[in-house]
């Protein structure tokens, strides 16, 4: 089987909220502030660091951006630091250490993560929960130390996830945990947070080709410095059983984002039996369901990055329903099972390639029904 080899663009939702009259003048005058971008060049500045555990590849396209690539990289190292459960002393860990007793005061550049992490565990019906933190510390799938818990563990730390008792004061930028024991985890939507954050700070530094990569969070930008007449770039959709950059197929993108979530790359191996790193909410333990991974397109990366998680939870048909739905905010999702089938949102259809020498084929229309 011959296997193609594409930039890899991951699984991503977006969520456009309509400006204001003020919200527009002040995104007019953001834009008319910005540096003028430099020439387009084939031959971009770029670099490739391992952080919060996974490849991160920074690719700018305009002309003597070394240095705003470096600056990239320290932003990311910067925000990171703070969203990161497991480091301690982290805005977050602060936050969890502080669960049931008393609210925490977090920067600006973490509160409006915190806000969206919410909203998605709403607007999902908890599929997301950014409270699933004392589920994934449990576990530690994708760590040195990971282990199968016992079912009373289990059923113990699930009762401790409810997004609703995560109290946020906007006048503060506070964050209060109601019961002890209670734990954030925003791994599910800090990397697509992260890719807007880098995006924009491209754009706040004459940057308006790149391409974004955050380990499959991926943020194709600007227009192809092919040079092709629709500025398109083409990106490819990770195969679920192959190593990073294989795909199944591809579709055009520009100034769009594309997040997979998988089985595939975090996994714990015990006694026979492979555990997903992705958490029920509900249960405590990885998904049961029959897909294998999920891709999403969105014109925002933080919001694809939370409803690819929500998506899996859903599963083929409810997370089919749930993206179509969303098709009027510019999101689609590719959907792909354990059985190499392979199913398309409604408003990627017409743009999206599957190879033929995958494998992989299209599912029958009756398993959304």
């Amino acid at each position: 089987m011959k296997l193609r080899k594409w930039i890899q663009l991951g699984l991503i939702v977006a969520l456009v909220v309509p400006l204001t009259a003020c919200g527009q003048n002040k995104a007019s005058k953001q834009a008319n502030s910005r540096p003028k971008p430099t020439k387009v060049v084939q031959t971009p500045s770029e670099d490739t660091q391992f952080m919060m555990g996974t490849v991160v590849t920074l690719r700018v396209y305009n002309k003597g951006k070394d240095k705003v690539v470096d600056g990239a990289f320290k932003l990311l190292k910067k925000e990171a630091k703070e969203v990161t459960t497991n480091a301690k002393g982290s805005e977050i860990d602060k936050v969890n250490n502080a669960a049931g007793e008393h609210p925490v005061v977090v920067s600006k550049d973490v509160y409006p993560i915190l806000k969206k992490a919410y909203y998605y565990s709403k607007n999902s019906n908890e599929s997301f929960d950014m409270a699933i933190g004392s589920i994934t510390q449990l576990w530690r799938i994708g760590f040195s130390d990971a282990r199968v818990p016992s079912q009373s563990e289990i059923d113990t730390n699930v009762k401790l996830v409810d997004y609703t008792k995560v109290k946020l004061n906007d006048k503060k930028h506070s964050v209060y945990l109601e019961k002890k024991g209670m734990q954030l985890d925003l791994g599910g939507i800090a990397k697509g947070y992260m890719t807007d954050q880098v995006r924009n700070y491209f754009l706040n530094h004459g940057v308006s080709t790149a391409i974004i990569d955050l380990g499959g969070n991926i943020y194709v930008m600007g227009d192809s410095p092919k040079g092709t007449k629709s500025g398109n770039w083409t990106v490819g959709i990770q195969d679920p059983k192959q190593s990073r950059g294989t795909s199944i197929g591809s579709l055009p993108a520009k100034n769009m984002s594309i997040v997979t979530s998988g089985i595939y790359e975090r996994f714990l191996r015990k006694n026979g039996k492979v555990y997903s790193h992705l958490m029920d909410p509900k249960t405590g333990a990885p998904f049961q369901n029959n897909l294998m991974g999920v891709s999403i397109v969105s014109k925002q990366s933080t919001d694809g990055d939370g409803l690819s998680t929500a998506t899996f939870d859903k599963g083929l048909k409810d997370g089919m329903k749930y993206i179509n739905g969303k098709a009027d905010e510019g999101v689609g999702a590719i959907f792909i099972t354990k059985d190499k089938k392979v199913y398309v949102s409604n408003n990627l259809k017409k743009k999206f390639s599957l190879f033929s020498d995958t494998g992989y084929s299209y599912g029958p229309a009756s398993d959304l029904k």
